[in-house]
């Protein structure tokens, strides 16, 4: 399937495969690591522990983005008892702001009545998309919010 976004950009979804791990990886620890601070050497650890194993658990549930044949990002949508997980959404800075992730988390909201969504407190820019989407603050850490949107 390709999208086309405001008339400029057109992109499509393809599933990953273990050849795509790596860079699965390389995405979700950068979405961690911008936004996790002040972590100890063990942390960090247990981060690529977590993240290395939980990418090969679902790699096969993982969609990558694709301008001009080329990965620009991922997401990954999981199954909740009483609704989706956007368990992870990632451009590269080069593409955001150019309405691609809102169109994915729109498309991910038109298929399913409840999305909750886990999001660092310094993401401001990230908060402030999925509030505009209808998300909202469900429950909070010292460090993340957890939001959802309920689709009627």
């Amino acid at each position: 399937m390709e999208t086309n976004i405001k008339g400029k950009i057109k992109y499509s979804l393809r599933a990953a495969t273990v050849n795509d791990i790596e860079l699965l990886i390389r995405f979700k620890l950068f979405t961690i690591l911008k936004y996790a601070k002040n972590l100890s050497k063990d942390e960090v650890n247990k981060i690529n522990k977590y993240v290395r194993d939980s990418i090969y658990r679902e790699v096969d549930n993982y969609k990558l983005v694709i301008v001009n044949k080329e990965i620009i990002g991922c997401i990954l949508v999981s199954d909740l008892d009483d609704g989706k997980l956007l368990d992870e959404i990632y451009l590269v800075d080069k593409y955001r702001n150019k309405g691609i992730g809102s169109t994915l988390i729109k498309d991910v909201l038109r298929n399913n009545p409840i999305v909750y969504l886990w999001v660092y407190k310094d993401n401001k820019e990230a908060i402030s998309l999925y509030r505009r989407l209808g998300f909202l603050i469900y429950e909070e850490t010292d460090t993340r919010y957890k939001m959802v949107c309920y689709q009627q």
